[in-house]
């Protein structure tokens, strides 16, 4: 019996209540007659992605998903440098970036640069390539404000802070970038990431798209905020560990540089901006047109976690409003051997602007599924589900066993 699985991820999805929304979550506040459908005909719960209280960030979140244990995470910076297809190299110290706005005085202004989607390529292609005592940088652009940077050189170590003051502390100074460890490796690549960032300023702040998007009354992208420092490490791929075949549709890079790792095709398209105005009905035609090809799917909507980001309740409702859309054309497509399984990542409450370690709602609909009386899908209804209170990692083996990929234990 080959049974098969898409997983259809909202970034962000958790939230809490709003005053602002009746007391109710976004996802309580919206209309998802597609997800509620799915949740009064399947089987439901919540999942803590670790275990409960512990936050994670969308790249362990979604490691989690693919299949893994957290030890296995290597570093936010390689994952992200997988996603938009840079070189990695064994050695190599790779750092998650964003594109801000600092003032005279170092001062944040904004982390994200007013989330710059423009003339980020030209401004990117201008510090690429800088080389500090031996040590070459390459700089790349990712998703929006995002963006990767790599140090190759000898004598490098992962083991330095991030000079992100991170949300929400804009207003904040960025942080001078200090060897966590007393190895003269550490010292040395502290020292040449300071000068990276101090080198990358001034090219920056003269730069002409800078230029015109200050004559705009746009925040220039003058400065690189750097964290999550790692090294390239080798994952077996659980495609291989469990023998199947499987496809992730998303646009953003976080997310398709962990797919790369685990053994999943990744799949994008320029139309999947990682935004509210991405293509969620090509994603929902991939996803189906993948399914008959893979074992698993992994399709993902990022948009929800922007808003709880940006303390827009109303906006991440509707953020979830699309993810219901996408949803439900992928149910009415899939085949009859398929479970439609639906998960987050972490949750973003938009009260506080950051990732929490609030569980999040999840569902599995499909053949032969056990069916609880959950009607509604939400953080509230699905608290009573027939899941129970999952681990990320159970969610994943729950899922794998309904695949028939788990082996039997004992006789």
């Amino acid at each position: 019996m080959n049974r098969k699985v898409i997983l259809a991820i909202a970034d962000g999805l958790g939230d809490r209540p709003h005053p602002l929304l009746g007391n109710k979550t976004p996802l309580e506040y919206a209309e998802t007659p597609n997800l509620d459908r799915l949740a009064s005909m399947g089987i439901t719960g919540m999942m803590d992605l670790i275990s409960p209280g512990i936050p994670v960030g969308t790249d362990m979140g979604h490691l989690i998903l693919f299949g893994y244990q957290p030890h296995h995470y290597p570093g936010r910076g390689p994952i992200e440098a997988l996603g938009i297809g840079m070189d990695v190299q064994p050695g190599d110290i790779v750092l998650r970036c964003n594109f801000s706005t600092v003032d005279e005085n170092g001062i944040v202004i904004d982390r994200r640069a007013g989330r710059i989607r423009e003339g980020t390529n030209e401004i990117a292609d201008a510090i690429n390539g800088l080389e500090f005592d031996g040590v070459k940088c390459y700089f790349k652009p990712a998703t929006e404000h995002r963006a990767v940077l790599i140090l190759r050189g000898i004598g490098l170590s992962d083991k330095i802070s991030d000079s992100d003051p991170k949300a929400p502390n804009d207003g904040s100074p960025y942080h001078e970038i200090r060897p966590l460890d007393s190895s003269e490796e550490s010292k040395r690549t502290a020292s040449i990431l300071n000068l990276f960032l101090q080198q990358a300023h001034v090219i920056l702040s003269n730069h002409p798209v800078n230029a015109e998007r200050i004559r705009h009354g746009k925040l220039p992208a003058n400065f690189v905020l750097t964290r999550g420092a790692g090294q390239m490490v080798h994952l077996d791929p659980i495609t291989d560990q469990l023998h199947m075949k499987g496809s992730c549709i998303a646009g953003e890079s976080t997310v398709l540089g962990v797919a790369q790792m685990t053994g999943f095709k990744s799949i994008s398209d320029s139309s999947m901006t990682a935004n509210m105005d991405t293509n969620i009905e090509l994603k929902a035609k991939l996803a189906i047109e993948e399914i008959a090809k893979n074992d698993m799917v992994l399709v993902h909507l990022k948009a929800p976690d922007l808003k709880g980001h940006d303390n827009e309740p109303f906006e991440k409702a509707k953020a979830i409003e699309l993810f219901d859309q996408m949803v439900g054309i992928i149910s009415q497509g899939i085949p009859e051997n398929v479970y439609l399984a639906l998960a987050a990542d972490h949750s973003t409450p938009c009260e506080v602007g950051e990732h929490t370690g609030d569980p999040v709602p999840i569902l599995i609909y499909g053949p032969s599924i056990r069916r609880d009386r959950t009607l509604q899908y939400n953080e509230m209804d699905c608290a009573y589900g027939g899941l129970g209170r999952l681990s990320g990692n159970e969610f994943v083996r729950t899922l794998h066993g309904l695949m028939g990929r788990v082996e039997k234990q004992g006789n």
